[in-house]
Parts: C-alpha cells; structure tokens; sequence
C-alpha cells in the first residue's frame, strides 16, 4: 500500500514539473513574440571616397551630398553627390578651407552651411562656409561666434540655421542662430538639459530635437526639443527606465543611451542609429514624435560603429560610413522601418 502511495505522488509530481514547463515555455515564447522588432536594412552602393568616419552630410532638395572626416591618417576634404535613385556617387568640388572631422552641416534655402571641427594639428575650428550646389562652389561667410569646437549638432528651420553644443576643452550646451540674409550670428536660449557632446539633432514640424551624447564619459538620458517661435526648450521623456509608475519605459533599459550617433526622418518617426554603448554599436531606436515613445527596430545589418553620418531624402532613411575601432568603413545602407528583417539586400 505504502508503496503504491509513493509512486502514485510521484506520478503527480512529474505531471505538475511537465504542466509547469509547459507555461514556461508558453510564457517564453509570448515573451519573444511581444519583443519581436520591425525594420529590414537593405545594403546600397557604397559610398565612392576613401572609407572615413566622422564626416557630414546635408541634402539640398532631392540631392544628397556627404564629405569630410577622418580616414584614419588623414582628414578630408572631398565632397560626393549620391544620386539615390541609381546608386551613382558624383565627385563635387572639394571643400577649400582646412580638412576636417566632426564637423556640422545645414541647409538653408537650397544652399548648404558647413563648419566648426578638428583639423590635423588638434585645432578647434569656427570657421563657416556655405556650399551653392548650382555652381558648385564653396564661399567663406562669417565665423561661428561661439568660438572653436567639435561634435556640436547643426540644424536648420525656416530661414535660420543653428549650432548647438559641442566640446571646445569644456563640455557645451550653448546655441547660436545663424543668418544667412546678414551673415551674422547671435545667441539663442542655451540647452535646458545637461552639457554635451556627440549627440544627434533631428528636425520636424518646426522644432528641432536634441538627444544622446555625453558629459564626463557619462551617456546622458535627457532629451529636449526647441521651438524657436519662442526660443525655448521643452523636456521630452527620459530615453531609460526611470518612471516606476507607468510601463511606457519597460523596454528602455540603459539601451537608448549613446554618443556619436546619427539620427534621421522618415514621416512622423525619427531614428536613432548605431553610436558608441561602451564601444561601437548596431541598435536602432524608433521614436514616435507625436507620442514621445521609443520603439526597438531591427538593428544595423552591417558592422557595429560609431561616426556615421544619416539622413533622409525623399522619405527614404539612409547611413553611410562610420567607424569601430581602427577599422573605418565606406558602405551605405538604407533603412525599411515596417518590413520584417530579410538576408536578402534589396
């Protein structure tokens, strides 16, 4: 009797190990199908110069040109024309002034801006330039008057350009407006949030959004936009888990958090790709502007980096060049934020 009872509670056991298995397995792959993510990276023609970090890109109407950087003896001053359509690279004139990195460009008006930087001999550049694509060349306008500095973020909205944070041996977080009708620059309504620099800017709607980067070897979780109707910046959500009262930020984590990005638009959507985590990156960020929510999608289908440059053209999201380690890279990728991830390029 004794012995029928012990095997039929061991009989019982077994049943609820094999019951309980089953649910982890279950939750488990409810798990992976709430955290399955979206975007497919097909590769496109690389990009024609020497591979480099570092550089800049700015697009003037449907036109796409990308220069400058560090090719890891030398900086450049080369400018290249992508025609996105056909995949063909155009060499344009070379930028005339001191070759550089971490440099910031804008458009204005169908005419491009370029400035600030490192050069070889460890300067901290202010000089400004604007590019007039329908002659294909290169004009010195006034300095930047916030003095010497890289890895600040350009952008432009309306009529006016501007440059915003940076290093210049002290971690930044001022803002200048340029104008181009005077030439002039004056100061705006410096960052609200924490100095910086190597962080990204991205524009929509009229305000610009600047997030990422880093102060005193610490990536930062704050994130602002500015309305320059008003001259004014407005705090966004953190991009961590910080609010223990709602699960908007489950997924976060520390992931978001980076330097030496780039970010570009597609719609009401930005992106927030690769950058340095504690070395180089592939992770891609989906923000949805109207709802200040971060979404992970597909990362990178290339090799982690850092220094690369974004942008977007004719609603189409694209990255190109980029570095990790001592290894500098010169390939493009473009970016399908809804299809599902393929092995397939495009």
């Amino acid at each position: 009797m004794k012995k029928f009872q012990v095997l039929r509670k061991m009989r019982r056991n077994l049943l609820a190990i094999t019951a309980l298995s089953a649910t982890v397995l279950t939750a488990c792959q409810k798990d992976s199908t709430s955290t399955e993510v979206l975007g497919n990276w097909a590769r496109r023609s690389e990009f024609e110069g020497v591979s480099r970090t570092e550089g800049v890109s700015f697009v003037i109407g449907d036109k796409v040109y990308v220069g400058s950087g560090f090719d890891g003896t030398n900086r450049l001053n080369d400018f290249w024309n992508f025609d996105y359509t056909s995949g063909t690279w155009y060499k344009v004139a070379a930028f005339p002034g001191t070759a550089r990195n971490s440099a910031v460009a804008f458009t204005i008006n169908g005419k491009a801006y370029f400035g600030t930087g490192y050069d070889a001999n460890g300067n901290k550049l202010n000089d400004f330039w604007e590019y007039d694509p329908s002659t294909d060349k290169w004009t010195q306008k006034a300095d930047f008057a916030g003095g010497g500095r890289y890895n600040a973020v350009g952008f432009a909205i309306g009529n006016f350009g501007y440059i915003a944070t940076g290093y210049d041996g002290n971690y930044l977080k001022d803002n200048w407006q340029y104008n181009p009708a005077t030439d002039s620059w004056k100061q705006v309504a410096s960052l609200t949030g924490s100095k910086r620099t190597e962080a990204v800017a991205f524009v929509h709607n009229g305000l610009a959004y600047v997030v990422s980067g880093q102060n005193n070897s610490l990536y930062l979780n704050d994130f602002y936009a500015y309305d320059p109707t008003t001259d004014s910046w407005t705090e966004k959500r953190k991009i961590n888990s910080v609010d223990d009262d709602n699960s908007y930020d489950d997924e976060y984590g520390e992931y978001i958090k980076r330097s030496n990005a780039t970010a570009f638009v597609m719609g009401n959507k930005a992106y927030l790709v690769a950058g340095n985590i504690n070395g180089a990156s592939k992770t891609v960020w989906e923000y949805d502007i109207a709802n200040d929510l971060w979404t992970e999608k597909t990362a990178l289908e290339a090799s982690s980096r850092e220094g690369l440059v974004g942008f977007s053209v004719s609603n189409r999201g694209f990255i190109v060049t980029g570095h990790n380690s001592s290894t500098r890279f010169d390939d493009c990728w473009e970016f399908f934020p809804e299809e599902e991830q393929t092995d397939i390029d495009n």
